[in-house]
Protein backbone atom coordinates (compact mmCIF):
# COMPACT_ATOMS: atom_id res chain seq x y z
CA UNK A 1 0.00 0.00 0.00
CA UNK A 2 1.23 3.01 -1.02
CA UNK A 3 0.99 5.92 1.71
CA UNK A 4 0.32 9.79 1.34
CA UNK A 5 3.40 10.86 3.25
CA UNK A 6 6.77 12.41 1.46
CA UNK A 7 9.96 12.84 2.68
CA UNK A 8 12.78 14.74 1.28
CA UNK A 9 16.03 15.03 1.29
CA UNK A 10 18.91 17.22 -0.91
CA UNK A 11 16.25 17.85 -2.95
CA UNK A 12 14.81 14.17 -3.65
CA UNK A 13 11.25 13.66 -3.10
CA UNK A 14 9.99 9.79 -2.80
CA UNK A 15 6.29 8.54 -1.68
CA UNK A 16 6.82 6.15 1.66
CA UNK A 17 5.30 3.05 1.31
CA UNK A 18 3.81 0.54 4.33
CA UNK A 19 6.50 -1.22 3.27
CA UNK A 20 9.52 1.35 3.93
CA UNK A 21 7.14 2.08 7.48
CA UNK A 22 7.69 -1.21 8.63
CA UNK A 23 11.21 -1.46 7.70
CA UNK A 24 11.98 1.98 9.86
CA UNK A 25 9.82 0.67 12.65
CA UNK A 26 11.97 -2.34 12.65
CA UNK A 27 15.57 -0.67 12.34
CA UNK A 28 14.37 1.07 15.69
CA UNK A 29 14.33 -2.41 16.96
CA UNK A 30 17.21 -4.08 14.80
CA UNK A 31 19.37 -0.27 14.75
CA UNK A 32 21.72 -1.35 12.12
CA UNK A 33 21.65 -4.00 8.95
CA UNK A 34 22.41 -5.02 6.25
CA UNK A 35 21.06 -5.56 2.81
CA UNK A 36 19.90 -9.55 3.46
CA UNK A 37 18.94 -8.26 6.95
CA UNK A 38 16.64 -5.70 4.75
CA UNK A 39 15.39 -8.12 2.49
CA UNK A 40 13.89 -10.51 5.22
CA UNK A 41 12.29 -7.78 7.73
CA UNK A 42 10.57 -5.88 4.44
CA UNK A 43 9.59 -9.42 2.15
CA UNK A 44 11.72 -7.81 -0.82
CA UNK A 45 11.40 -10.47 -3.43
CA UNK A 46 15.05 -9.78 -5.53
CA UNK A 47 17.84 -8.14 -4.25
CA UNK A 48 17.39 -5.79 -7.21
CA UNK A 49 14.37 -4.45 -5.64
CA UNK A 50 15.96 -4.20 -1.93
CA UNK A 51 18.68 -1.99 -3.92
CA UNK A 52 16.68 0.33 -5.42
CA UNK A 53 14.55 1.24 -2.37
CA UNK A 54 17.36 1.42 -0.05
CA UNK A 55 19.04 3.52 -2.49
CA UNK A 56 15.95 5.84 -2.12
CA UNK A 57 15.42 5.97 1.68
CA UNK A 58 19.02 7.21 1.93
CA UNK A 59 18.58 10.18 -0.45
CA UNK A 60 15.40 10.96 1.04
CA UNK A 61 17.55 10.96 4.32
CA UNK A 62 15.56 8.74 6.07
CA UNK A 63 18.59 6.08 6.26
CA UNK A 64 21.94 6.68 6.97
CA UNK A 65 24.56 4.44 4.76
CA UNK A 66 27.77 2.96 6.21
CA UNK A 67 30.39 0.61 4.60
CA UNK A 68 32.36 -2.05 6.21
CA UNK A 69 35.13 -4.62 4.57
CA UNK A 70 34.25 -8.05 3.72
CA UNK A 71 36.77 -10.82 4.31
CA UNK A 72 37.19 -10.88 0.32
CA UNK A 73 38.65 -7.76 0.28
CA UNK A 74 35.43 -6.01 -0.88
CA UNK A 75 33.03 -3.53 0.67
CA UNK A 76 29.08 -4.30 1.65
CA UNK A 77 26.72 -1.46 2.67
CA UNK A 78 25.07 -1.10 6.47
CA UNK A 79 21.96 0.57 7.16
CA UNK A 80 20.38 2.79 10.49
CA UNK A 81 17.99 5.02 11.13
CA UNK A 82 18.20 8.90 11.00
CA UNK A 83 16.68 10.58 12.77
CA UNK A 84 14.24 12.39 10.00
CA UNK A 85 13.06 7.94 9.42
CA UNK A 86 13.05 7.61 13.19
CA UNK A 87 10.58 10.59 13.86
CA UNK A 88 8.83 9.73 10.82
CA UNK A 89 7.76 6.28 12.29
CA UNK A 90 7.70 7.56 16.34
CA UNK A 91 11.04 5.15 17.26
CA UNK A 92 13.90 6.30 19.29
CA UNK A 93 17.05 7.08 16.90
CA UNK A 94 19.54 4.03 18.25
CA UNK A 95 21.47 3.59 14.93
CA UNK A 96 24.87 4.23 14.40
CA UNK A 97 25.39 8.48 14.29
CA UNK A 98 28.58 8.14 12.17
CA UNK A 99 28.83 10.79 8.66
CA UNK A 100 26.83 9.04 5.78
CA UNK A 101 29.00 6.74 3.97
CA UNK A 102 31.79 6.76 6.54
CA UNK A 103 33.72 3.40 6.31
CA UNK A 104 33.32 1.54 9.60
CA UNK A 105 36.90 0.11 10.79
CA UNK A 106 36.43 -2.40 13.95
CA UNK A 107 33.44 -1.40 14.68
CA UNK A 108 32.63 -3.95 16.99
CA UNK A 109 29.05 -2.44 17.68
CA UNK A 110 27.88 -2.93 14.09
CA UNK A 111 29.27 -6.57 14.04
CA UNK A 112 27.30 -7.62 16.93
CA UNK A 113 23.95 -6.03 16.09
CA UNK A 114 24.26 -7.08 13.11
CA UNK A 115 24.96 -11.03 14.64
CA UNK A 116 22.19 -9.98 17.15
CA UNK A 117 19.85 -9.32 13.91
CA UNK A 118 20.46 -13.16 12.67
CA UNK A 119 18.91 -14.27 15.66
CA UNK A 120 16.18 -12.01 15.44
CA UNK A 121 15.76 -12.69 11.87
CA UNK A 122 15.20 -16.42 12.46
CA UNK A 123 12.79 -15.80 15.62
CA UNK A 124 10.29 -13.56 13.63
CA UNK A 125 10.93 -14.20 10.00
CA UNK A 126 12.19 -17.30 9.69
CA UNK A 127 10.10 -21.01 9.00
CA UNK A 128 9.24 -22.49 12.44
CA UNK A 129 8.91 -26.29 11.92
CA UNK A 130 5.57 -26.92 14.49
CA UNK A 131 2.17 -25.50 13.47
CA UNK A 132 1.37 -25.03 16.97
CA UNK A 133 4.23 -22.73 17.57
CA UNK A 134 4.11 -19.00 16.38
CA UNK A 135 6.20 -16.15 17.24
CA UNK A 136 4.47 -13.68 20.01
CA UNK A 137 7.43 -11.00 21.21
CA UNK A 138 11.02 -9.57 20.78
CA UNK A 139 12.53 -7.01 23.66
CA UNK A 140 15.42 -5.12 23.02
CA UNK A 141 17.16 -4.16 26.46
CA UNK A 142 19.02 -0.41 26.62
CA UNK A 143 19.62 -0.31 30.54
CA UNK A 144 20.42 -3.10 33.15
CA UNK A 145 17.05 -5.56 33.94
CA UNK A 146 16.99 -4.63 37.25
CA UNK A 147 19.09 -1.91 39.58
CA UNK A 148 21.15 -4.22 41.90
CA UNK A 149 22.77 -6.07 38.28
CA UNK A 150 24.66 -5.07 35.78
CA UNK A 151 22.98 -7.43 33.36
CA UNK A 152 21.73 -6.21 30.11
CA UNK A 153 20.54 -8.92 27.75
CA UNK A 154 21.02 -9.02 23.91
CA UNK A 155 17.15 -9.68 23.29
CA UNK A 156 14.88 -11.95 24.62
CA UNK A 157 12.18 -13.62 23.12
CA UNK A 158 8.55 -15.35 23.60
CA UNK A 159 7.22 -18.18 21.68
CA UNK A 160 3.81 -19.38 21.57
CA UNK A 161 3.11 -23.14 22.05
CA UNK A 162 -0.09 -25.15 22.32
CA UNK A 163 0.43 -25.33 25.87
CA UNK A 164 2.87 -22.80 27.15
CA UNK A 165 5.19 -19.99 26.21
CA UNK A 166 8.59 -20.58 25.61
CA UNK A 167 10.65 -17.30 26.67
CA UNK A 168 14.42 -17.04 26.51
CA UNK A 169 17.32 -14.13 27.08
CA UNK A 170 19.64 -14.11 23.85
CA UNK A 171 23.66 -13.77 24.81
CA UNK A 172 25.49 -13.43 21.76
CA UNK A 173 29.18 -13.06 21.65
CA UNK A 174 32.03 -12.56 19.32
CA UNK A 175 34.82 -13.28 21.34
CA UNK A 176 35.70 -9.68 22.99
CA UNK A 177 34.53 -10.20 26.29
CA UNK A 178 36.58 -12.10 29.35
CA UNK A 179 35.93 -15.40 30.59
CA UNK A 180 35.65 -13.51 34.20
CA UNK A 181 32.67 -11.61 33.01
CA UNK A 182 30.92 -14.78 31.61
CA UNK A 183 31.70 -16.12 35.24
CA UNK A 184 29.73 -13.03 36.80
CA UNK A 185 27.03 -13.17 33.83
CA UNK A 186 25.97 -16.66 35.17
CA UNK A 187 26.00 -15.86 38.38
CA UNK A 188 23.75 -12.70 37.43
CA UNK A 189 21.57 -14.71 35.24
CA UNK A 190 21.34 -17.25 38.27
CA UNK A 191 20.29 -14.71 41.24
CA UNK A 192 17.56 -13.34 38.52
CA UNK A 193 16.18 -16.61 38.05
CA UNK A 194 15.66 -16.95 42.02
CA UNK A 195 14.68 -13.47 42.49
CA UNK A 196 11.50 -14.07 40.80
CA UNK A 197 11.80 -10.32 38.97
CA UNK A 198 10.81 -12.55 35.35
CA UNK A 199 7.63 -13.23 36.57
CA UNK A 200 6.94 -9.53 37.80
CA UNK A 201 8.73 -7.99 34.42
CA UNK A 202 7.53 -10.48 31.40
CA UNK A 203 4.65 -12.55 33.64
CA UNK A 204 6.93 -15.33 32.75
CA UNK A 205 8.24 -17.79 35.57
CA UNK A 206 10.77 -19.38 33.74
CA UNK A 207 13.00 -18.67 30.74
CA UNK A 208 16.12 -19.44 29.04
CA UNK A 209 19.58 -17.95 28.60
CA UNK A 210 20.90 -18.88 24.94
CA UNK A 211 24.27 -18.08 24.30
CA UNK A 212 25.33 -18.10 21.02
CA UNK A 213 29.34 -17.82 20.33
CA UNK A 214 31.40 -17.36 17.35
CA UNK A 215 32.94 -20.50 17.44
CA UNK A 216 33.05 -23.99 18.93
CA UNK A 217 35.86 -23.71 20.45
CA UNK A 218 34.68 -20.24 21.76
CA UNK A 219 31.24 -21.86 23.13
CA UNK A 220 32.97 -24.61 24.93
CA UNK A 221 35.27 -21.75 26.71
CA UNK A 222 32.33 -20.06 27.69
CA UNK A 223 30.17 -23.59 28.80
CA UNK A 224 33.17 -24.66 31.01
CA UNK A 225 32.91 -21.35 32.64
CA UNK A 226 29.44 -21.17 33.58
CA UNK A 227 29.32 -24.52 34.29
CA UNK A 228 31.42 -23.65 37.30
CA UNK A 229 28.49 -21.61 38.00
CA UNK A 230 25.92 -22.91 37.51
CA UNK A 231 24.12 -26.46 35.65
CA UNK A 232 20.97 -24.82 34.74
CA UNK A 233 19.41 -22.02 32.75
CA UNK A 234 21.92 -21.87 30.01
CA UNK A 235 21.69 -23.47 26.58
CA UNK A 236 25.04 -23.07 23.70
CA UNK A 237 25.48 -23.33 20.25
CA UNK A 238 27.35 -20.85 17.40
CA UNK A 239 26.09 -19.06 14.53
CA UNK A 240 27.78 -21.76 11.95
CA UNK A 241 25.53 -24.33 13.27
CA UNK A 242 22.16 -22.01 13.23
CA UNK A 243 23.34 -21.13 9.86
CA UNK A 244 23.55 -24.95 8.96
CA UNK A 245 21.27 -26.33 10.90
CA UNK A 246 18.57 -23.49 11.28
CA UNK A 247 17.37 -22.03 14.95
CA UNK A 248 15.18 -25.04 15.94
CA UNK A 249 17.86 -27.82 15.27
CA UNK A 250 19.64 -30.15 17.91
CA UNK A 251 22.61 -27.90 18.16
CA UNK A 252 22.20 -27.15 21.60
CA UNK A 253 24.95 -28.03 24.63
CA UNK A 254 23.88 -27.74 28.39
CA UNK A 255 26.64 -26.63 30.58
CA UNK A 256 27.47 -30.42 31.18
CA UNK A 257 26.70 -32.88 28.96
CA UNK A 258 27.34 -34.08 25.20
CA UNK A 259 23.71 -34.20 24.19
CA UNK A 260 22.90 -31.81 21.72
CA UNK A 261 19.08 -30.78 21.51
CA UNK A 262 16.75 -28.82 19.67
CA UNK A 263 15.00 -25.16 20.95
CA UNK A 264 12.15 -26.86 21.35
CA UNK A 265 11.09 -30.41 21.81
CA UNK A 266 8.60 -32.23 18.67
CA UNK A 267 5.35 -31.53 19.37
CA UNK A 268 2.49 -34.26 18.67
CA UNK A 269 0.16 -32.90 15.69
CA UNK A 270 -3.07 -33.50 16.80
CA UNK A 271 -5.36 -35.18 14.16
Amino acid sequence: MTGNSGAGNNNRTIVVQERDRHLLRELGVMRVVDREQVRIVAQFGSITRVNVRLLALTRAGLLRRFFVGTTAGGKKALYSLSARGAALVDVPERGLRRRNDEALVGNFFALHQLAINEIYCAVKYGAIPFRQVTFKRWLGFYAPLTSAQRLIPDGYFELQTASDVFTAFLEVDLGNESLAIWKGKAQNYLKYALSGNCEAQFGQSRFRTLVVANSERRLQSIRRTVAGATERIFWFTNLEAIERDGLFGAIRLRPKGDERQPLIKAIPTTL
